[in-house]
């Protein structure tokens, strides 16, 4: 096989492989909201105290930081995992270990957010609370659908 012919049959299989990727996040189910509902209830909805809005304003650059961060190594994982399936064309054992990379910054990336919510909840006052409890219940019994 010719050089020129190896470099096109890599470059298809990359190809290939990118449209999978793209394929499986077209299909796969979004949620209902990208967050918004949860910053609306806690900027308009709870009439925050300066205190609060203070504080708020600490947890959400935080959280934004540390999102960034854990967005950016699951992109990376995730071109790992384009490589590796272009590598190997099959599931082995670089196939398995960038989808456990993937998992596990997915993984980070939920248990970060999940601390988020409890860390606003905290700066909440008790009437607050009740309304932000319902409304992450509500949002997640609608995710769940």
């Amino acid at each position: 096989m010719t050089g020129r012919r190896i470099a096109f049959l890599a470059a298809l299989v990359i190809a290939l492989a990118l449209v999978g990727v793209w394929l499986g996040r077209m299909i796969q189910p979004t949620p209902h909201h990208s967050g918004a509902e949860l910053h609306a209830l806690m900027h308009d909805g709870l009439q925050l105290d300066d205190a609060q809005e203070r504080a708020l304003a600490v947890l959400e650059r935080d959280f934004a930081a540390k999102r960034a961060a854990l967005e950016a190594r699951l992109k990376a994982d995730n071109t790992r995992l384009a490589e590796a399936i272009a590598a190997e064309h099959q599931y082995g054992p670089r196939v398995s270990a960038a989808v456990d990379a993937t998992h596990m910054a997915m993984g980070e990336l939920q248990k970060a957010t999940l601390e988020h919510v409890f860390a606003m909840r905290a700066i909440l006052r008790p009437e607050q609370q009740a309304r932000f409890d319902a409304a992450i219940g509500e949002s997640l019994a609608q995710t769940g659908k």
